[in-house]
């Protein structure tokens, strides 16, 4: 026992210090991508073409950071450095339509709940997690906000066992035909008012399988959305930093 406390006592503090500091990143993360002006020739369709999910549009420029993968594609066969990748991991939005980049504009970070339940949850958020047929990789980067690394339980954010012990659905995954019926049902069971978070590229438009007979491309047209978290997979930073916003921790 005392070989155990001496080696804990040597690993010192291993929780981030995250949202006081930065997180240290990987420089493989691509992060936000941003689209420069006045760079893009005409009649250049190289970064629409190699787009494995349609999020780019030519005629007028534009990234659907809904339908991004971040596989950096574009980036790589842009012949001007119209389009980079910034390693910001602040993504996450309040509105669909905050996901569309466009040259030269704001990206709109997440905002707060309204005021009547920011104040129901600004020191605790219970999450109930549903993976409406995911792969498992948004599913591993959200749970593992629990480890000793992130402790996503000082803010009060948890996740509960059951909806009815819930605040907040947290979806991921395309929402396939087999899940359907089960996310509308663990959604009723959450008791008013209740939070909606979808978390990656599947459970917003549907990512790859967008469109596939056997998914609802994502939650958007099934639910009210509160907290849309862009990637794939979601980079946990990214995740517990829109979850903080919404609960009005960080502005």
């Amino acid at each position: 026992m005392l070989r155990v406390l001496a080696q804990r006592w040597k690993q010192g503090y291993r929780t981030s210090k995250f949202p006081a500091e930065p997180p240290k990143l990987p420089a493989r993360f691509p992060g936000r991508p941003e689209l420069a002006e006045g760079k893009c020739p005409p009649n250049c369709h190289l970064c629409k073409d190699v787009c494995p999910t349609a999020a780019m549009t030519c005629t007028p420029l534009s990234l659907d950071l809904g339908r991004c993968i971040s596989c950096g594609q574009c980036a790589k066969v842009c012949p001007n450095g119209t389009i980079r990748f910034t390693g910001d991991f602040r993504l996450a939005v309040r509105k669909r339509e905050d996901l569309i980049i466009r040259p030269g504009s704001t990206y709109a970070l997440a905002q707060a709940l309204e005021p009547a339940r920011a104040r129901l949850y600004r020191r605790s958020l219970k999450l109930r997690q549903v993976s409406a047929g995911g792969c498992g990789a948004c599913e591993a980067d959200a749970n593992v906000l629990g480890t000793l690394s992130f402790d996503m339980g000082r803010f009060g954010i948890q996740f509960v066992a059951s909806p009815r012990h819930a605040d907040a659905l947290l979806v991921t995954g395309p929402v396939t035909q087999g899940m359907h019926e089960a996310l509308m049902k663990t959604w009723e069971a959450l008791p008013d008012p209740r939070v909606l978070i979808v978390s990656g590229s599947c459970a917003i438009s549907g990512g790859p399988y967008m469109d596939h007979t056997q998914t609802h491309n994502g939650v958007t047209s099934l639910l009210p959305v509160d907290l849309f978290v862009p990637g794939c997979p979601v980079q946990p930073n990214t995740l517990l930093d829109g979850m903080l916003r919404l609960m009005g921790r960080i502005k």
